[in-house]
């Protein structure tokens, strides 16, 4: 399933993620100006309740991270800080759940207003467990270390959640996680205190059936229903806003990728002249031909990993003429080519 942030542009969440970043890498002698690089955001930003962040900046943040970041459990780390009240008032809603469905439905339905970088698509129960399904939002791309960093960052803040809504003897009862094993895989048991399975295709957790089970800790209907109430208005609001790109990026995820419009009529069907949108895309840090290029990379790495298509057809479906210019596409995109990368994640 693709699951890729249209909007990267509008600051619309809270800073709570990035926080729990700098904190951890200020505990490894990393400053908070050198943590917070190209994101135009100081220390005192993130304690301030009227910052809102941007999935860019959440981008900038973790890529200095794997920069400067000594120690290879910092995402690890950093999640472990993220308890349900850092989300206000989603985390709210998870804990006033009057039942285990309306939690797990109010996740699917919610997750995407407190600007995750990976979001659970889908809950699945079945006799004796739970399975959890989670789709990193940052990049489609399992070998990159921003995918990674966003998946370790993840599961932990979700094992801290899971520990408030449950009590502190939660666990996970095992992971599947799509990214490549790492040096440090042994770190991953420690922390998750389960069996790790890597290069999974597939990024899921399970839970015994006994959490499914357990009482809630906190159920209030009323409560529940205000934060339901209050997220479906932030939800609503989050398709009228956002930047030129975003509503590039958001029309060109809509159409046949064989198809794609050409910078002329893009801007037409956004109601502007061309040189406005060119000079607007600028004026955001990008170009048209940089966003055609992210979609057919998210659209590229979508069909190797899902299904069994040929290379050939891949690249027409694209609207690549010449398989050759895809493969070096897509080798510049990833650092793989599109063989190697499928055989890698399949």
């Amino acid at each position: 399933m693709r699951c890729f942030p249209v909007d990267w542009e509008s600051r619309l969440y809270g800073p709570q993620k990035i926080s729990a970043i700098v904190a951890v890498l200020n505990r490894d002698g990393v400053a908070a100006e050198q943590a917070l690089e190209g994101t135009g955001l100081c220390d005192e930003m993130l304690c301030s309740t009227s910052t809102r962040i941007s999935y860019r900046q959440i981008f900038a943040v973790i890529k200095n991270a794997i920069r400067l970041g000594k120690n290879p459990a910092l995402a690890i780390l950093a999640g472990k800080e993220m308890h349900a009240t850092a989300y206000g008032m989603y985390g709210f809603g998870m804990l006033s759940s009057p039942t285990y469905e309306d939690e797990v439905q109010f996740i699917l339905k919610y997750g995407e207003i407190i600007g995750a970088v990976a979001k659970i698509s889908n809950c699945a129960c079945e006799e004796n467990n739970a399975t959890y399904t989670l789709d990193v939002v940052l990049t489609p791309d399992a070998q990159d270390p921003i995918y990674r960093f966003a998946l370790e960052f993840s599961c932990a803040a979700h094992l801290t959640i899971f520990r408030d809504l449950y009590g502190s003897n939660f666990k996970f009862s095992s992971l599947c996680l799509a990214c490549p094993k790492p040096g440090y895989a042994e770190l991953y048991e420690e922390y998750f205190d389960c069996p790790v399975n890597f290069s999974q295709g597939v990024n899921q957790w399970r839970i015994d059936a006994i959490w499914v089970d357990s009482p809630r800790k906190m159920p209030d209907a009323v409560a529940h229903l205000m934060a339901v109430e209050y997220c479906q208005k932030f939800l609503s609001e989050l398709s009228h806003v956002g930047g030129v790109a975003s509503q590039v990026r958001r029309a060109l995820l809509e159409k046949t990728p064989a198809n794609f419009p050409t910078i002329d009529l893009m801007a037409e069907e956004l109601g502007m002249q061309e040189r406005t949108l060119r000079r607007r895309l600028e004026a955001e840090g990008t170009t048209y031909r940089e966003l055609l290029a992210g979609a057919r990379k998210l659209l590229a790495i979508d069909y190797l990993r899902a299904n069994k298509l040929k290379t050939m057809d891949i690249a027409t479906r694209l609207g690549y003429s010449d398989v050759a210019n895809f493969r070096n596409a897509f080798y510049r995109w990833t650092g793989h080519t599109p063989r190697h990368y499928r055989k890698q994640n399949n």
